[in-house]
């Protein structure tokens, strides 16, 4: 096994431990399984046909579905043989579906005659189009969904942890109206659950073609013109668990795919979002950080426990988001029926998705070892008194008071103020003793609204 440290990308060098969960989805072995799977299920649905004399029992079947179910690195090698160099009888293919085939044909049963019912009437982008879909399909419900669904939890846990510890908010980095701790980490996790949903939606509405060369059937109706080979492609396409495409070229129109990888894009711009506001509570000290034993924060500093995590999440999810847009821009365009500068593209789509997944976990540790520091939200909130000026205009302005808002300007604007201030002005007000005493209630501790109860409307 090549050593990390002298990988190209830093997907299979540094980063390969966070990354290796994706190698059935997104490596080369990989999208090779999946175009064997295809291969064999189209060979058995052929044989299920009337019109072909083909014919394969029960245990053919099985053995033949071994053939991806029990892949492995030697049957990966075998492929690339095919390809690059040749084996047995087949001279080196240069043709990676072509290789495929090949290797459907060398492992046969023993006594089954349909070496030439393989790839029967098909192109290689039928066969292409949905490994790349079920690849993508593996990818985002088996390893980026559930780390969303990790992310998720972890933050509504947080959310009602919180819930009533309260909080200076920042309105254009200034100091406003006060939220509560739990109630701005609830808000990262709607967001986040929507978006979420948002992508899983688009994977569930992936769809493939089945159309040969130009995605009008011909080689399939000249061959069998009595076959309804559309509703055979439908029902093929649909038994693989995929959507299916009746209208197509030879290539399959990719807008699926686009509106998969920018419902993932959706799902970084929000933890992209997180993960700055977390890194910037934790330079007003808003966040404590845990520190790790044996950690080094700096070369020169030694006290530092930096923000590394969520920097290092937002790294790599504002790289994946330019690679998802690439990918979204590019896969949806051909020049007319067909050309192949999409193929070495879509084999990017896993690096993009390892970036995700290395964003996606790194966001989990820097949540994981952020606690928030109550002390100090409570020192910042207690220093700065005018932002109960919002409240005491709006209970001015309920009692007809038209110049509340001018009184609270020229109190507070620009200027430091202290609760005493406000007590001085309460006491020149032309008030009832009720609604006096009202307005020397407020706190900025206590002028939270309801945010502590916003936090049940997470599911």
């Amino acid at each position: 096994m090549p050593n990390p440290l002298s990988a190209v990308s830093p997907l299979d060098g540094r980063y390969a431990g966070r990354t290796r969960p994706l190698a059935p989805y997104a490596s080369e072995s990989a999208l090779m399984r999946a175009r064997v799977q295809v291969e064999v299920e189209y060979l058995v649905a052929l044989a299920d046909l009337d019109a072909t004399p083909l014919s394969i029992d029960a245990e053919q079947r099985a053995e033949l579905r071994s053939l991806y179910e029990d892949w492995d690195e030697e049957d990966a090698d075998l492929v690339k043989t095919i390809e690059t160099d040749g084996y047995g009888e087949f001279s080196a293919t240069n043709h990676d579906v072509k290789a495929v085939e090949y290797y459907v044909r060398l492992n046969l049963p023993e006594g089954l005659d349909a070496a030439q019912w393989i790839h029967f009437g098909l192109t290689s982008e039928d066969v292409n189009n949905l490994a790349h879909r079920l690849l993508v399909s593996g990818a985002v419900e088996e390893v980026l969904l559930p780390e969303l669904d990790a992310l998720v939890d972890q933050l509504t846990e947080m959310a009602r942890e919180y819930r009533d510890l309260p909080m200076l908010a920042h309105t254009h980095g200034q100091p406003a109206t006060p939220t509560t701790w739990g109630k701005e980490v609830a808000v990262y996790a709607a967001r986040l659950g929507r978006t979420r949903a948002r992508l899983a939606g688009a994977v569930d509405s992936l769809a493939g073609k089945l159309g040969g060369a130009s995605g009008t059937y011909a080689a399939h109706v000249a061959a069998y013109p009595d076959v309804d080979w559309r509703a055979f492609a439908r029902e093929f396409v649909t038994d693989l668990g995929l959507s299916f495409s009746p209208v197509t070229t030879q290539v399959n129109p990719c807008d699926d795919l686009a509106e998969v990888f920018d419902a993932a894009r959706g799902v970084n711009n929000v933890l992209l979002d997180m993960d700055r506001d977390m890194w910037l509570y934790v330079s007003k000290r808003y966040l404590g950080q845990e520190a790790v034993e044996g950690e080094t924060g700096s070369s020169t500093m030694p006290h530092k426990v930096n923000p590394i995590d969520f920097e290092n999440s937002e790294g790599n999810l504002s790289k994946a988001n330019a690679d998802l847009t690439f990918l979204a821009d590019y896969v949806t365009t051909s020049r007319l029926q067909r050309d192949l500068s999409d193929s070495t593209v879509k084999r990017n789509i896993g690096a993009a998705f390892a970036h995700c997944l290395i964003g996606y976990t790194k966001a989990q540790n820097g949540l994981g070892k952020v606690v928030p520091n109550e002390q100090v939200m409570r020192e910042d909130l207690h220093e700065t008194p005018e932002i109960i000026g919002e409240a005491v205009q709006t209970i001015l302005r309920r009692e007809g008071d038209t110049a509340a808002y001018e009184r609270v300007k020229e109190l507070t604007r620009g200027k430091r103020v202290t609760i005493e201030d406000f007590y001085d002005l309460f006491d020149d007000l032309d008030v009832s003793e009720d609604v006096r005493e009202e307005l020397k209630a407020l706190t900025p501790e206590g002028y939270v609204g309801v945010g502590a109860d916003l936090v049940d409307e997470l599911e």
